[in-house]
């Protein structure tokens, strides 16, 4: 790829789904599901990390033609896709054939995929079902983050936990 590709999250979850990865959506893609008024140009997954669904994830990295993102070279740096190479590290920032995708195994303020899956909400979008993370999973992550931004943005998910109470 010698650009970034555009944002698809119908192709981005489709694929997931058919390689039955096993994931909650998270961020500011999920947020929007809880009535969080803005939108995103990514996804943020935490993946479940037993050694099938990786091999699984693998398999739809590689159909993504995913790649590492950095700023220098944001069409990205070829990568081992592999479940092994997954496992190495918590955190990947990617770009694919699908736009970028950010795979965190310990978002802030949890303990990764269990934690999350526990409470989080299944929906339905593009004729597939998935999990996307609790507001209440997904303030508590942001303000673990101690970042301004989140910081903004828990002030607007407090209010949407609010109002739905």
């Amino acid at each position: 790829m010698s650009d970034i590709a555009p944002f698809d999250p119908e192709r981005l979850i489709r694929t997931l789904s058919r390689h039955r990865v096993r994931f909650v959506l998270i961020g500011a893609l999920a947020a929007p599901l809880h009535g969080f008024p803005r939108l995103t140009a990514d996804a943020d997954i935490t993946p479940a990390d037993d050694k099938r669904n990786l091999e699984r994830l693998a398999a739809a990295l590689k159909d993504f033609d995913a790649k590492v993102y950095t700023e220098s070279v944001p069409e990205g740096l070829a990568f081992d896709r592999s479940a092994a190479a997954l496992s190495r590290a918590t955190m990947w920032n990617l770009v694919t054939s699908a736009g970028r995708l950010h795979i965190a195994f310990l978002p802030a303020g949890t303990t990764g995929y269990d934690d999350l899956a526990k409470g989080a909400e299944r929906f339905e979008a593009f004729g597939v079902r998935f999990l996307a993370a609790s507001l209440d999973d997904i303030i508590r992550s942001k303000e673990a983050t101690g970042r301004a931004k989140d910081e903004d943005d828990v002030l607007i998910l407090r209010e949407l936990r609010r109002m739905a109470k």
